[in-house]
C-alpha cells in the first residue's frame, strides 16, 4: 500500500467516523433489546449477510498461499433474515425458550471509504455474549468487515453488507439463533 492510499484510508473525518460509530452501536442495542424488526429495518434490501469460522492452517502452507477451504456457517439475503426474525416471534423457535440475553460488543473501529458513492467499509473487533438458562454462556469473538451506506431516513445508515469471521475454529454452541 503506497503512502497515498494510506493517507486516504485514515482520512475520514472524526464527525463521520462518530456518525458511524453511533449508528453501530444504535444497532447492537436493538439486538440486545429484542426489537428485531427495527433491527432489520437497518438492513439494506440488498444485504450480503455472512459468517464463517476460522479455519486451521498450517503456516508452512499460508507462506504458500495455501488457503483451506472456508466453512460458512451462514449466507443470508435480507428475505433469509426475514425468515429468521419472523420464526423468533411466533414464539415456537424452541431454541429461544426461555429468550437469550445478549451484548454485542464492538471495538477498534476503522472507517474508510468504499469503491460505491455514498458507502463506507468499516472493519471492527466483535464479542457477543450469550446467555441462557442458568448456566448456558457462550462467546462469539472475532471480526467484522460492514458496509455501511448513507440514506435518508431516521438512522442515516444501512448495512449493505457483514462479513463475520469468528476467531473460533470450532463452535461448541448447541445453537445459532441470536443475530449477529
Amino acid at each position: 500500500m503506497n503512502a497515498a492510499t494510506e493517507a486516504r484510508r485514515f482520512a475520514i473525518p472524526l464527525e463521520l467516523h462518530h456518525e458511524v460509530m453511533q449508528f453501530l452501536y444504535h444497532e447492537a442495542a436493538l439486538l440486545d433489546d429484542w426489537q428485531f424488526r427495527d433491527w432489520l429495518a437497518l438492513m439494506s434490501a440488498d444485504i450480503r449477510y455472512t459468517m464463517r469460522t476460522t479455519v486451521n492452517a498450517q503456516t508452512r502452507d499460508r507462506r504458500r498461499g495455501v488457503q483451506p477451504p472456508t466453512t460458512w456457517i451462514f449466507n443470508d439475503t435480507h428475505a433469509q433474515l426475514e425468515r429468521r426474525i419472523a420464526r423468533l416471534e411466533t414464539g415456537m423457535a424452541w431454541a429461544e425458550e426461555p429468550p437469550s440475553r445478549t451484548r454485542h460488543i464492538i471495538a477498534n473501529v476503522q472507517v474508510q471509504p468504499a469503491d460505491a458513492a455514498d458507502e463506507y467499509e468499516v472493519r471492527l473487533s466483535y464479542l457477543l455474549y450469550r446467555s441462557q438458562k442458568e448456566r448456558d454462556e457462550t462467546f462469539y469473538v472475532g471480526s467484522r468487515i460492514d458496509h455501511v451506506r448513507r440514506v435518508s431516513g431516521p438512522a442515516g445508515w444501512q448495512v449493505c453488507r457483514r462479513e463475520i469471521t469468528l476467531d473460533q475454529a470450532v463452535l461448541s454452541s448447541h445453537n445459532l439463533s441470536v443475530l449477529f
